[in-house]
């Protein structure tokens, strides 16, 4: 069985180390059929979910250690007339990220991780409320909605500018094999509102 066939939850030690570890062992174990057929799923669940039509601003990531590929939902996402971001490194406030304006043309250079990113204009920066919906990486997720990212805290950072009542959406991606049966959660983590694998869509508002 394929580890995008996996249906049961993978089962972890409790520590958030203990469990980055795991699921990023599961996912990098994916082959590259199995990350290109996930990418491809990724991008039509995506673009099923009639509150992402609707939108405009829409910041996706490109993939980095096996994360789930984004490039079919990027092209999906410009084909649909929708303006795309990237986060970059802030490069004043470390820990926190900005959103650049990202096109077809856009130059991309590797940042301290080794992860490609524009290049920091201001002209082509969107402040996070100004975001219509940001998409998310993670190395882990349960059902009640918590997240666990690398551990740099750049998303928990950035999102915490959010205000309570803002209409932006925060949507994680990730593979079918890293929901977890839970994360032990920390003080300053932001809880997803909602996920969207290449076979599922979760809604954590409710819960």
């Amino acid at each position: 069985m394929s580890l995008l066939q996996q249906a049961d939850l993978v089962s972890v030690p409790p520590s958030r180390q203990a469990i980055r570890q795991r699921v990023r062992q599961l996912r990098q174990q994916l082959t590259a059929s199995e990350q290109s057929q996930a990418a491809s799923q990724l991008a039509e669940q995506v673009l099923n979910q009639a509150a992402v039509i609707a939108k405009q601003h829409v910041a996706v990531y490109l993939a980095n250690d096996a994360e789930l590929a984004t490039g079919p939902l990027i092209q999906a996402l410009w084909q649909a007339g929708k303006n795309v971001y990237l986060p970059v490194l802030h490069p004043f406030c470390p820990g926190y990220l900005l959103f650049i304006h990202y096109q077809n043309h856009t130059e991309l250079k590797p940042n301290r991780f080794g992860i490609p990113e524009p290049r920091l204009n201001c002209a082509n920066l969107m402040p996070v409320a100004g975001l219509d919906i940001i998409f998310t990486p993670l190395v882990a997720f349960d059902a009640k909605g918590n997240r666990l990212g690398m551990g740099g805290g750049f998303y928990d950072r950035t999102l915490s500018q959010l205000p309570a009542n803002s209409p932006c959406q925060v949507i994680g991606l990730a593979h079918n094999c890293q929901q977890v049966d839970q994360i032990p959660t920390e003080s300053w983590d932001v809880p997803l509102q909602q996920l969207i694998t290449p076979a599922k869509y979760f809604d954590f508002r409710n819960l």
